[in-house]
């Protein structure tokens, strides 16, 4: 069943007012009277709803449904600002597999340059995909978007989290795979971790120390070399899997 995230005031009935929501719903999927849907607001409770009048965009709501598709941690990524398209492609399957939060900073080592402009715009763009992969994926939630203009700022955030994780090429390149492991082991329902991935050129020596200050392991994640679109994903699975399959 189609499933939709509405940024509106939880009431009932509800009118839709989106109008990208709208057209996918009316124009894509053909919606009609009496046709069922799922609505999920910002409380995160996934709510059966009927359409009422397919004209006039009104939905009942019908019931609430008892589903779940959260991990039990809260995790945000974060990533030095990479090339290309790989922020596109981690907000697409890091939705998928999980995550809550989607930050990206500009590393010490990252190559691309973004004004307050670019960022702007590369933000609502991910924001559209973050949308479409939580719809998509049957999420309760929809994970947030945010860039952070130094890496000062981003730094300012790490007080929040119950455990920093750091992902580090030479730790993978010395055979150490056991502080990932072991940590996730550790973690207790509803903590909130965060995850720290560098840009295609790494992460500093400077920013090792500074992040390792902060409170942040060093972890490696295999004996391979991942890209820096590919070791969130793999981070995002390790830990369903530590989390969901294997408890």
């Amino acid at each position: 069943m189609q499933q939709y995230f509405i940024k509106q005031k939880l009431e009932n009935p509800i009118t839709i007012t989106d109008k990208e929501t709208l057209k996918h719903m009316f124009a894509v999927m053909r919606l009609s009277t009496d046709d069922e849907v799922v609505l999920v607001f910002e409380d995160g409770i996934k709510r059966l709803a009927r359409v009422m009048d397919s004209e006039r965009h009104e939905f009942e709501l019908v019931k609430d449904l008892d589903e779940n598709a959260e991990l039990p941690v809260e995790v945000t990524i974060a990533m030095g600002f990479p090339k290309g398209d790989k922020l596109d492609l981690v907000a697409q399957k890091g939705t998928e597999l999980g995550m809550a939060n989607l930050w990206a900073y500009p590393a010490d080592w990252s190559v691309v340059k973004w004004d307050k402009k670019k960022l702007t715009k590369r933000q609502e763009k991910l924001e559209k995909i973050v949308q479409g992969a939580s719809e998509q994926s049957k999420r309760n939630h929809l994970p947030s978007v945010q860039f952070f203009a130094t890496k000062d700022n981003f730094m300012q955030e790490f007080a929040q989290f119950d455990l920093i994780l750091v992902a580090y090429e030479e730790s993978a390149k010395t055979g150490e795979h056991s502080v990932f492991a072991n940590a996730l082991q550790q973690l207790e329902a509803n903590s909130k971790v965060l995850l720290i991935f560098g840009p295609e050129g790494g992460i500093s020596p400077d920013e090792i120390e500074a992040y390792q200050k902060a409170g942040g392991l060093l972890v490696g994640l295999g004996p391979r070399i991942l890209r820096t679109e590919t070791a969130p994903l793999y981070a995002l699975s390790a830990i369903s899997y530590a989390l969901e399959l294997n408890r």
